[in-house]
């Protein structure tokens, strides 16, 4: 039954439209071998923070993670915005404990003023925050809005924190379509698209994950949560949303797998990509794979761009 359970799997993912859509959580989670929800009460005491925490996948992930036990950290560019998330997580976990922190995870110097002043040990850390502006954007140190707020803020968040236990980087299946672009990391040659850009900073995530899991004491994984009806996708991708409504899933079904890694017990090794409670391959295709090097130059160019040096040490041994 296992055996067949894996093929079932394997064919969802393979087919994107199955997989990644509500059907292919659904089809999942009753097949046999559907991992076990973490305990409950599995992050009592823990520290959590959710970056981009105010709608869609970020607050669906803070609600997964409260009624687990976690003491919540809303990291958002508009605490008002978040104020709605705070009181449906009361509401629903009244013993819940919630701060709101504000932070541009895109602007550097906003990141390191919010890890300054952020005063909790740190267990977990979820990198939610997302951007897919309509034509090239720039953040405030002048690097592409999309890398800097998916791949040189979080690297950085991360770096001045040093979250304890796990780093959790909410991808998407779309970085699938693109191979790692160390050439031209801030998207200045050829016509600029925006679902180009945001896939293209995607898989850098995901091709940094060895990296990032060596260099720090926590275990660092990547989820992608398939298509989810989120008013991100509302707002950037109002066609596909059209096309595909019926099929997609919502919030609390995209942060399944994100809430799962953030509490199961064991962790699972890090360094990996992850979907649906599953470790997924990061390549679809051979023409995705990066070339020779590429990683290393696009390691390279982060750690300069942010401040950090570029060694990646074994765990515990990493520069503080």
């Amino acid at each position: 039954m296992r055996a067949a359970s894996a093929l079932v799997d394997t064919a969802l993912d393979r087919s994107v439209v199955l997989g990644f859509t509500r059907l292919g959580l659904g089809v999942r989670s009753h097949l046999p071998g559907w991992p076990a929800d973490p305990a409950p009460q599995a992050l009592l005491g823990r520290h959590v923070a959710v970056t981009g925490a105010s709608s869609g996948l970020g607050a669906a992930t803070a609600l997964g993670l409260a009624r687990l036990g976690a003491q919540l950290h809303l990291v958002v560019r508009n605490p008002e915005k978040a104020r709605p998330v705070v009181a449906r997580i009361v509401t629903e976990v009244p013993t819940a404990v919630v701060e709101v922190h504000r932070c541009d995870v895109g602007d550097l110097d906003d990141v390191r003023r919010f890890a300054a002043s952020f005063e909790s040990p740190l267990d977990v850390l979820v990198h939610n925050a997302g951007v897919m502006p309509p034509s090239r954007t720039e953040s405030q140190q002048g690097h592409e809005l999309a890398m800097a707020v998916h791949v040189l803020g979080p690297v950085l968040m991360s770096e001045l924190l040093r979250p304890r236990e796990r780093v959790v980087l909410v991808t998407s299946g779309g970085m699938y379509a693109q191979r790692l672009r160390a050439d031209d990391p801030e998207y200045l040659t050829g016509r600029y698209s925006p679902t180009t850009a945001y896939a293209r900073s995607k898989r850098a995530q995901v091709e940094l994950l060895s990296i990032l899991d060596r260099r720090w004491e926590a275990s660092v994984w990547a989820t992608h949560p398939g298509w989810a009806d989120t008013p991100g996708v509302a707002d950037s991708l109002p066609g596909f949303r059209r096309l595909t409504r019926p099929l997609l899933r919502d919030a609390e079904g995209g942060a399944d797998t994100t809430v799962w890694l953030s509490a199961v017990d064991p962790a699972p090794p890090g360094g990996s990509l992850w979907h649906d409670r599953r470790r997924r391959p990061p390549h679809f295709s051979p023409t995705t794979r990066s070339r020779p090097g590429d990683v290393a130059r696009m390691w390279r160019w982060v750690c300069e761009q942010i401040g950090i040096e570029e060694t990646s040490p074994d765990k515990g041994g990493a520069e503080r």
